[in-house]
């Protein structure tokens, strides 16, 4: 297909028009962003969202990937000299890479097979006889007999006969028209068996397995992760199981054409040796790979929805906050941040067994708090955090006794990539003189502060906030996460004066050198003024300024509109806006109950049309005048803070309680309801006044605050099953 031809298609697919799909087409290629697209760029893409741009993005990448194999399959079998003015057009004509390989088979180069060892013998006519099917009356051994030879090893027709199916077979594998039989019926019968490896002793956590069976077409995406890690780890057995002798008949069908054929039994002979020798090896393993494909993407959007919500959770500002990272014999870690995330001071306290140093950790918990005026706690959920969660919350209310107006709380915050960030070059050039644990600490600190700008700084496969995100695809995991922190980034902005440069690495427009250079420039020189002072950074041209600026934030600068998401290019449009309607642009914080008054049944096409922009920009502008430095985060509900805490064997059946979502999977939620372990809320029990719920993230996402009641409780296994209260 040209260039042209794939537009329409991908506008045809996606009920987009061509025209969209061309402009996204060059705007990309010419190195534009997905958010500045999304946000800038509206009356040129015809409004597309960030996720109909990435769906735009995606397929145009595909289609050209299988324009680029079409040119090297139609090449390959050029210079076999085999092309035909048919196989020309059904290889053009193709739209996917299945049909597509299908096509290339047979001419694909492979090892030396059994049919090419028959054809080395001078078999094929005798195949191509038995492919045919024209010859209804006769001995088919006597039309055997003239390949009979003793150089060839064939010393009787019989054996002729029988070797040119090897040849036959072959051809029957390499139909595309069989192999789509096969698959549709696959897809439709076939069943995945797993049972447990004989050897395996002891439990393991695949016992659901041991003894299972399903339809292809009913299995749930965590089913077939589970299957594939159990048969990886050699605790499963898997095979795809078929009722064979209907499935042959249903071959027989796509290739005999004529029962009269006096070669009839040997083509079935042969189509029964392809299926069971070369078709049900092949596109078992085909299935299998596709549905990992359908797996991994499903785990991994998944992965991503509950990544974006864990990002996005609201920053707890104004606190100063003591990290504590828990820990049983080398001591809970101690790290105090101020309200801007600058380290104070740490140290390491030992309240938890084997040496229970609980006054000793006290004494010294209270002597922070007081000197650096403590407000939160966040507390690590690694080994040892309920303990030391028990232990913080008694100091807190210990000293409530003494400051009744003390408004100190914790919070249990996931330590899941604090060790890599840790460990990592990030880490230490942020805090050269600290050890390992102790960076690990600060970062959880600030997590409580800003999870945002916080997370950025870790490898997003290391937050955990997935189901076997290690098992899936690598590759689609890590573009697809990218996607997530870039738009997440993007959507809040950063701070110009105080983004670390893993923040400013995912800016729009910015790369992580250029990001490093913003930083460096910003100890040299002092506090950006301005946006357009980024321009004097050495690599920063128009055109990365031009994707970048607008994502940028500099409160208290020279220009009102620099702590906006109102783009430099839009100042002028803005100015004549503002002047339209008597705005004090200087004062856009004072003058809020004008701009609302101001805008509120305004006819913006006109206006729009007056002020020189389009309508989406018009939009974007007066939702910027009207909430000047806005966080989008502000308006999601702030974490739970406790000052108390509680244990299993306070638990009891019936009890409702307020708890924070922490992971969601295929099967429900994990909640945190502020005792060791944390309770799941099954799908089956998500249904509270409404329909069957069929998606989990239907209901909850990841920090979610949400009322449960507690519906089972094992203590002996630790488990907690919840329902929503």
């Amino acid at each position: 297909m040209t260039e042209s031809q794939i537009f329409s298609h991908i506008a045809s697919a996606h009920n987009f028009l061509s025209k969209q799909v061309k402009t996204v087409a060059e705007f990309i290629d010419d190195g534009a962003t997905i958010p500045f697209l999304a946000r800038y760029r509206q009356e040129a893409t015809g409004g597309l969202d960030e996720v109909q741009l990435r769906t735009v993005r995606d397929a145009i990448e595909f289609h050209r990937t299988l324009e680029d194999r079409k040119k090297t399959i139609l090449k390959a079998i050029e210079e076999q000299d085999k092309l035909t003015d048919e196989l020309r057009e059904k290889i053009t004509g193709c739209k996917d890479l299945k049909t597509l390989e299908d096509l290339y088979l047979p001419y694909k180069k492979k090892r030396k097979t059994r049919g090419d060892m028959a054809k080395e013998k001078g078999l094929e006519p005798l195949a191509q006889m038995i492919w045919d099917q024209n010859i209804t009356e006769g001995d088919p051994l006597k039309q055997a007999e003239k390949y009979i030879s003793e150089e060839h090893e064939l010393p009787d027709a019989e054996t002729a006969l029988k070797t040119s199916l090897d040849i036959v077979a072959e051809w029957v594998n390499e139909s595309v028209d069989v192999r789509d039989k096969l698959r549709t019926i696959i897809r439709k019968q076939g069943i995945i068996k797993s049972e447990k490896n004989p050897v395996v002793e002891g439990r393991t956590n695949f016992e659901d397995y041991y003894d299972y069976q399903n339809r292809v077409q009913y299995l749930k995406p965590h089913q077939i992760l589970a299957i594939n890690r159990g048969e990886r780890e050699n605790v499963l057995f898997i095979n795809l199981e078929l009722n064979d002798s209907r499935t042959l008949d249903s071959i027989d069908d796509v290739v005999i054409t004529d029962d009269l054929s006096i070669f009839t039994p040997f083509l079935q002979d042969a189509v029964e040796d392809a299926y069971k020798r070369l078709l049900m090896p092949s596109l078992e393993r085909e299935l299998r790979n596709e549905l990992t494909e359908q797996a991994d993407e499903h785990a991994i959007q998944t992965f991503a929805t509950n990544l974006k919500n864990l990002l996005l959770q609201p920053p707890l500002k104004n606190q100063v906050v003591m990290g504590v990272d828990p820990a049983f014999r080398t001591g809970c870690k101690l790290a105090v941040i101020d309200e801007l995330g600058k380290y104070q001071e740490g140290t390491t306290i030992y309240p938890t067994p084997p040496q229970n140093k609980v006054e000793q950790g006290a004494k010294v918990v209270n002597q922070l708090i007081d000197k650096y005026g403590v407000t939160l706690i966040a507390i690590g959920n690694g080994t040892a955090s309920r303990e030391t969660e028990q232990f913080i919350a008694d100091v807190i209310q210990n000293r409530k006794e003494s400051n009744k107006d003390e408004n100190l709380n914790y919070l249990i915050i996931s330590e899941a990539g604090a060790s890599v960030y840790s460990a990592s070059t990030v880490a230490r050039e942020e805090f050269p003189e600290l050890d390992a644990p102790q960076r690990g600490n600060i970062s959880i600190a600030r997590r409580a502060q800003d999870p945002l700008a916080e997370l950025v700084k870790i490898d997003p496969k290391s937050i955990g906030v997935g189901l076997y995100q290690h098992d899936v695809n690598q590759t689609e995991l890590a573009k697809k996460l990218d996607d997530v922190v870039e738009s997440c980034v993007n959507e809040v902005g950063v701070n110009l004066n105080t983004a670390s440069a893993p923040l400013l690495t995912h800016i729009s427009g910015l790369s992580r050198n250029v990001a490093k250079k913003i930083v460096d420039f910003r100890e040299q020189k002092g506090k950006f003024l301005n946006r357009e002072q980024i321009k004097q950074i050495s690599g920063v041209g128009d055109f990365r300024f031009q994707q970048a600026a607008g994502f940028m934030r500099i409160p208290d600068g020279e220009h009102p509109l620099d702590n906006t998401a109102i783009h430099p290019e839009s100042y002028e449009a803005t100015e004549k806006l503002c002047n339209l309607f008597g705005i004090d642009i200087e004062k856009l914080s004072s003058e809020q109950k004008k701009i609302e008054s101001a805008f509120a049944n305004i006819n913006k096409e006109d206006i729009a049309g007056k002020v020189g922009v389009g309508v989406p920009t018009l939009e974007l502008i007066i939702e910027n005048l009207q909430k000047p430095g806005r966080d989008p985060r502000e308006s999601l509900p702030k974490p739970l803070l406790r000052q108390d805490v509680m244990k299993m064997e306070d638990l009891s059946t019936g009890m409702k309680l307020e708890g924070t979502v922490r992971n969601v999977v295929d099967f429900g939620a994990f909640v945190d309801i502020g005792v060791k372990q944390d309770g799941l809320l099954h799908i089956s029990n998500m249904s509270k006044g409404r329909e069957r719920v069929s998606d989990p993230h239907d209901v909850v996402a990841v920090g979610d605050i949400i009322n449960v009641e507690i519906t089972n409780i094992d203590l002996e296994r630790g488990r907690i099953g919840l329902a929503l209260g």
